[in-house]
């Protein structure tokens, strides 16, 4: 299995990890786990470690906790805040970072030269990739079991999605939307959210691959049964946020087949990606059901 991570080191890692515990899914041994409480310095970072680590040994998040984007329970958001910088992180005296992927960068290559332990996720676009950084992570932080448990659960949703794509008995036509007025072309996380719960990514089939930026012209002309968007109300604010001003973009935002998927579910491609598969799907159905 081809799995897409960018970082040569951490995919190596991980796609052995995966190759190895995904034929079987067997309760591998516990390594042991770092000694002191493992931070987060990554939004990415926050979400892996809130699927695989216990309450009681995180001793930082990362300092979007608290922001919109942040998808963090309400006792994680009184823990201390980290960010991807050298000297903060040696004040938490750390057991294990968690960094982001190509976010470690000086501060990694000068917390391990102290003696410290880190772990840096890959970027990945779909979902064979969110399993493996799981897998990798568990092993890092002795979790392994629960890297495992949290890998079926996975499956288990995915092969929940399959067979209500059966019973819907059509492929409704998706097209998303960002407040930045970019889109999601083939071979990325969105568009495999949105092939997971049985939909057809317009988008993509207009020629467009990967992250699409704003594109008025785009927007004048697609054509989808479901407006996908996100980042709207719940995202950063900023002057990026095109597709909130633009003209060519009201078509889109006020269609009546709108749906607003959480930001906090897919600020990466991390374990929350099936959730948004998951809301994608229950529009999906809702669709259906009025056509």
């Amino acid at each position: 299995m081809c799995l897409d991570i960018t970082r040569p080191a951490v995919a190596f890692i991980s796609a052995c990890v995966f190759a190895m515990a995904s034929a079987t899914l067997a309760p591998a041994q516990q390594t042991a786990p770092p000694q002191g409480g493992v931070v987060s310095a990554s939004l990415c970072g926050d979400a892996y470690l809130f699927a695989l680590e216990s309450a009681s040994n995180i001793a930082a998040v990362s300092w979007q906790v608290d922001q919109p984007v942040s998808a963090a329970p309400d006792w994680a958001r009184h823990l201390p805040r980290a960010w991807p910088d050298a000297e903060r992180l040696f004040a938490l005296d750390p057991g294990l970072v968690v960094f982001g992927a190509g976010e470690g960068g000086r501060a990694s290559a000068m917390l391990e030269r102290s003696g410290y332990q880190t772990f840096e996720l890959a970027w990945v676009e779909g979902f064979d990739g969110v399993r493996a950084n799981l897998l990798a992570l568990g092993l890092a932080l002795g979790r392994d079991a629960a890297a495992i448990d949290a890998v079926r659960e996975l499956n288990d949703r995915q092969a929940e999605l399959r067979l209500r794509s059966e019973r819907r008995g059509v492929v409704p036509s998706v097209a998303y939307l960002s407040a930045s007025g970019g889109s999601a072309g083939v071979g990325t996380y969105v568009d495999a959210a949105i092939t997971a719960a049985g939909g057809r990514n317009s988008v993509a089939q207009s020629g467009v691959i990967g992250w699409g930026r704003s594109d008025p012209e785009l927007a004048l002309t697609l054509q989808a049964d479901i407006i996908l968007t996100s980042y709207f109300s719940d995202g950063f604010a900023g002057t990026l946020s095109r597709a909130t001003r633009h003209a060519a973009y009201r078509r889109l935002l006020d269609s009546a087949d709108r749906v607003d998927i959480a930001s906090a579910d897919w600020p990466c491609a991390g374990p929350r990606l099936i959730d948004a598969a998951e809301a994608i799907a229950d529009a999906l159905d809702e669709w259906a059901q009025r056509s």
